[in-house]
Parts: C-alpha cells; sequence; structure tokens
C-alpha cells in the first residue's frame, strides 16, 4: 500500500505563490510517473502538470509560465511551484503517483486527500 500526504496549500493573494508537495511512502519499488490536478467548484477535475520518473514534465496550457513541477527521487516527493497565482487557480489540489510496487510488475495508482489553493483578489 501507499500514502500520499499533502501540504503547503492555503490563502494567498492574487499575484502570489505557494508551493505544494507531496510525499509518497510506502512499499515503492519505483515511480512511474507523480503529479497534480485541480477540480474547482462547479467544474470537472484537470490536470494541471506532471513529471515523470525519468524528469519528463508536461503542464495545463493555463499554467504554463507560472507552475514548475519537480520530483525528488530520493524522496518520493513531489513538487508544484505556483507563482504569479491568479484567482482561476482556486481549487483543490489533487495529487497522485503511479509506482511500482515492491514483488509486483503492475503500475498502481494512488491519489492524495486534496489540498485546498484559494486567490483572492
Amino acid at each position: 500500500q501507499v500514502q500520499l500526504v499533502e501540504s503547503g496549500g492555503g490563502l494567498v493573494q492574487v499575484g502570489g505563490s505557494l508551493r505544494l508537495s507531496c510525499a509518497a511512502s510506502g512499499s515503492i519499488f519505483s515511480i512511474n510517473a507523480m503529479g497534480w490536478y485541480r477540480q474547482a467548484p462547479g467544474k470537472q477535475r484537470e490536470l494541471v502538470a506532471s513529471i515523470t520518473g525519468g524528469g519528463s514534465t508536461n503542464y495545463a496550457d493555463s499554467v504554463k509560465g507560472r507552475f514548475t513541477i519537480s520530483l525528488d527521487n530520493a524522496k518520493n516527493t513531489v513538487y508544484l511551484q505556483m507563482n504569479s497565482l491568479k484567482p482561476e487557480d482556486t481549487a483543490v489540489y489533487y495529487c497522485y503517483t503511479r509506482v511500482r510496487i515492491a514483488g509486483r510488475r503492475e503500475i498502481f495508482e494512488y491519489w492524495g486527500q486534496g489540498t485546498q489553493v484559494t486567490v483572492s483578489s
């Protein structure tokens, strides 16, 4: 089993910055990918950013140039640095990971509980 612990959400003013962290723990053999989705009230969950174990990144168009995702493989932790925040970035941010479990060949996916990010104008 794998657990994800998210931190770093909160309330910030327009133009401010926040850094989200998500630490994965458990019987992890290797990380295939980690990333962040977000869901605003009344909207569908959308991908914000993702990163593979090899470091390849992918961003939603709406956050390119403002958000940076990084992965510390030694700590099984993914970070999302969010700069120049806008009111439309307000959402619950969910961390996910796709991992290989020790002794298994399949890739498993796990999700965090979510952390609230609120950008006030």
